[in-house]
């Protein structure tokens, strides 16, 4: 890490602002524990803490904070579709997406995102405060395996990363977060009340899902949905 440059002094005019930062993890340990880190900074604050997805976009759009740190497996809302809803209703505010493992899709799902910071939970208190400094001043931070993704895609004449379509890439964002749900064993009539449609209407989309995906059963579903990173084994 020692070839990034450091975080930019800032002027008079700015010295006086603090850093608002908001972390979202749905355990408790690990947000208390990036909490301690972030607020032994001078200058940074933890203005806010969310237990899931749909709580940070929530606290995003309320608190308008700098940067959210974000867990990627969020119940509710995974960490990808929140990262999107944060991005278009705060486009100032920056994303920094905790993972607990490297993967080539899940990079690509970031990217298509808007977010500019990627780190996985193995990495350092270093990387964290490298990355959220990196991000205060607007610009991308990605571990190396994630730069390496990126790079191959660019030099494969990718400049935009467009991985071929899969039966994951049909489904709306609507539709993910059902899938979502419905993987975490909410029944027809718990989704539609936490998402504000009709109970015939979470069926409608249920049975769209299914087809569309090709399976038959509640723990097929299951299956795909940790496959693709929608929620944790």
């Amino acid at each position: 890490m020692g070839f990034l440059a450091p975080f930019k002094s800032l002027n008079v005019g700015e010295s006086m602002k603090t850093l608002r930062i908001l972390v979202a993890d749905d355990h408790d340990l690990m947000r208390r524990g990036i909490k301690a880190l972030l607020q032994s900074r001078s200058g940074w604050e933890v203005c806010g803490e969310a237990h899931t997805g749909r709580e940070a976009v929530a606290k995003a759009e309320e608190l308008k904070p700098d940067i959210v740190i974000l867990d990627i497996s969020m119940p509710d809302l995974n960490g990808v579709d929140a990262a999107k809803r944060i991005r278009k209703g705060s486009p100032d505010t920056e994303v920094l997406i905790l993972s607990v493992h490297y993967s080539d899709q899940l990079i690509r799902d970031i990217l298509e995102a808007g977010v500019r910071g990627y780190i996985v939970k193995s990495d350092s208190d270093r990387d964290l405060i490298i990355a959220v400094e990196t991000l205060a001043n607007h610009k991308p931070f990605f571990t190396p395996r994630a730069t390496e993704v990126m790079l191959t895609n660019f030099n494969e004449g990718k400049t935009r990363t467009e991985p071929p379509e899969t039966m994951r890439d049909r489904l709306t964002s609507r539709e993910r977060e059902i899938v979502q749900l419905l993987a975490e064993g909410k029944s027809s009539k718990e989704v539609a009340s936490s998402l504000n449609i009709s109970v015939k209407t979470a069926e409608t989309h249920r049975a769209n899902i299914m087809r569309k995906l090709q399976l038959h059963t509640v723990s097929e579903l299951v299956r795909y949905a940790v496959r693709n990173q929608i929620i944790e084994p």
